[in-house]
């Protein structure tokens, strides 16, 4: 099965069990996956009930999408995603977006916990992606490319689109939130960066560092769909603080929760706005 047949599988899988199709994609990252409780007579698609699929083992990714609506928008929630390091292949740790974008979304909102290498970052601010660097992880587009979904060399000029940035941000601050831009940069993992792999990010451009995101980007980008993205730094990069952990993530999306919450609501209403109905 290529991976066209694989994603119109899925898609025939899911698109059944819907009430309605969802205008926006939240791809719910480490520690940031409560939003899901928000979403009311949610219809609920564990990835392990859908034939194909890869099943999420990382901590605090329940896996499962999620389909309703939050601020009168209807929307696609992942709760969960999967990683390269899972052992995943990277047609597999995009195929959850691919089938969203082929559910016919118009945007999908990316959010990590990501490490702060950038000075002003500090632990529970945010940073809304303007940019990432792809050069460090495999690409999803390596390989035959499927034409029904984009152009063999698709222009990745400005991945993260400058309106919804915006309104990402202003959400972001009328919830509380520090909000800054920059840089993400994806490392496979699952061992943490060395203090020297961060120098050398920081000497690229990196504002944030993590390992998910960049991969889903450039996939959904191929597709046509419009994205934003939004990082919690939950901890400094290495050698700019103490001993890194998976707890001490999780932990710090926990405390950003409700903040976060009320930014991606503020987000999807100003959407609401700006786009109207469908």
């Amino acid at each position: 099965m290529n991976s066209l047949e694989r994603v119109a599988s899925c898609v025939a899988q899911v698109e059944p069990r819907l009430k309605e199709m969802p205008r926006i994609g939240i791809v719910l990252g480490s520690g940031l996956g409560a939003l899901a409780e928000a979403l009311n007579d949610a219809v609920v698609i564990p990835y392990a009930d859908i034939e194909g699929f890869p099943v999420s083992t990382a901590p605090g990714h329940v896996g499962r999408y999620l389909f309703g609506r939050l601020e009168d928008v209807p929307v696609v929630l992942m709760q969960g995603r999967v990683h390269l390091y899972e052992g995943v292949t990277v047609e597999e740790a995009v195929l959850p977006v691919r089938v969203m974008a082929a559910l016919g979304v118009e945007a999908i909102l990316l959010t990590n916990a990501a490490g702060a290498i950038a000075d002003a970052i500090d632990v529970g601010h945010f940073c809304a992606l303007k940019d990432h660097i792809a050069q460090f992880v495999p690409s999803p587009l390596i390989g035959a490319n499927v034409d029904a979904w984009g152009p063999r060399f698709p222009d990745m000029s400005e991945v993260y689109d400058p309106a919804l940035r915006a309104m990402l941000v202003e959400a972001g601050r009328e919830a509380g939130c520090v909000m800054h831009e920059g840089v993400y940069i994806q490392f496979t993992g699952p061992a943490y960066e060395t203090p020297a792999e961060i120098r050398m990010a920081r000497t690229l451009g990196a504002d944030v560092v993590g390992m998910s995101t960049v991969i889903e980007a450039v996939a959904a980008r191929h597709m046509g769909v419009r994205l934003c993205g939004v990082s919690l730094a939950t901890n400094k990069a290495a050698g700019l603080g103490g001993t890194l952990s998976e707890e001490e993530v999780i932990e710090e999306g926990q405390r950003a929760a409700q903040r976060f919450q009320t930014m991606v609501r503020g987000f999807l209403r100003s959407f609401h706005e700006v786009e109207g109905e469908r």
